[in-house]
């Protein structure tokens, strides 16, 4: 008998996984869902299960694994993102590390280029000049032209090409960096390759794309703000704590820049976060990921790779523990 662990989070859907399950694995499997949330919930409800399925508010630290092996094979990250996983520590007591990287790759890249064009074209100061009872254009200045305009991509994954290619039709400059990524790779979508200075220096706006790690955090400080304009716009879609959450408020308050649009805050879900409700923020609640589409896509594929450790496989959505961008 095998046994799997579901956080009851939204985004996982046990049904799928008891389908996948049943006619997938060799052996029995038994499944169960319980809410999550801390590493001390894991250690409490994860004992003698062979895979935990996680969620994006759970961390699974290093102790977390230790006091679930060896009984566990798998950890599986219902998501893209695996920062609040210990991966050094799952290697290490021989524990698979999966993830679903491209199931929502279309949704994030139309919701980063939504946030920008919203803030952009001053979409929230209109609606709310039109609901005061006031019609005039002069409540949405300034608005600079997009296809004059330079945009700046921070990172440059599967997401952020994506979005290259929408923003390309506004016939905007595209600039991005990622040490990552080949410079004929951006070459290939219309973006020129430049350094992180670079990047804030020329960028009239930014769209952040980039996963957490101790290299991004804080990425976007003070000073990378204050060399943008106050015409510019600051999108995120990638994690809350890449961007200075102060400076960014600091930028806002003085008028260093424009407009943020986020989708990704460093508290979430927020308490009391002074860059919710403001005018010159746009703020979704995590959701760029989310059609039904991806939303099927996003359990069937872990489902999958549940399905493939249980067998001894190699899933398809492995970690290497040993990647450059962890």
């Amino acid at each position: 008998m095998k046994r799997v662990l579901l956080s009851s989070f939204p985004m996982i859907d046990p049904d799928t996984y008891r389908a996948r399950l049943a006619e997938g694995v060799d052996d029995d499997v038994e499944i169960v869902v319980a809410e999550l949330g801390s590493a001390d919930r894991v250690i409490e409800a994860g004992q003698g299960f062979d895979a935990i399925v996680t969620d994006i508010n759970t961390p699974v630290t290093a102790e977390a694994i230790e006091a679930l092996s060896p009984e566990l094979d798998a950890i599986v990250r219902s998501s893209v993102g695996v920062d609040n996983i210990d991966v050094p520590a799952a290697a290490a007591a021989d524990v698979t590390v999966t993830r679903v990287p491209d199931y929502c790759t279309d949704e994030v890249a139309t919701h980063s280029v939504s946030l920008l064009l919203t803030c952009l074209r001053s979409m929230k100061p209109y609606d709310d000049a039109v609901a005061d009872g006031r019609w005039s254009w002069e409540d949405g200045r300034p608005i600079r032209r997009l296809s004059a305009s330079t945009v700046g991509l921070l990172s440059f994954g599967p997401i952020a090409r994506r979005a290259a290619e929408q923003l390309g039709g506004f016939g905007a400059e595209l600039i991005a960096h990622d040490p990552f990524v080949d410079d004929d790779v951006m070459a290939d979508y219309g973006v020129e390759t430049v350094g992180l200075d670079t990047l804030f220096e020329r960028s009239d706006h930014l769209a952040v794309y980039a996963p957490l790690t101790d290299a991004t955090r804080g990425m976007v400080d003070a000073d990378a703000l204050a060399r943008f304009s106050p015409d510019s716009v600051v999108v995120n879609v990638g994690r809350g704590p890449v961007i200075d959450a102060d400076a960014l408020l600091d930028a806002l308050d003085d008028g260093t820049i424009k407009a943020a649009g986020l989708d990704v805050l460093a508290e979430e879900p927020p308490k009391d976060d002074p860059l919710v409700g403001r005018e010159d923020t746009v703020v979704t609640p995590h959701a760029a990921w989310y059609s039904e589409d991806a939303y099927d896509d996003l359990n069937h594929s872990a489902a999958a790779d549940v399905a493939a450790v249980l067998n001894g496989e190699t899933p398809a959505g492995r970690i290497d523990p040993d990647a450059d961008w962890l």
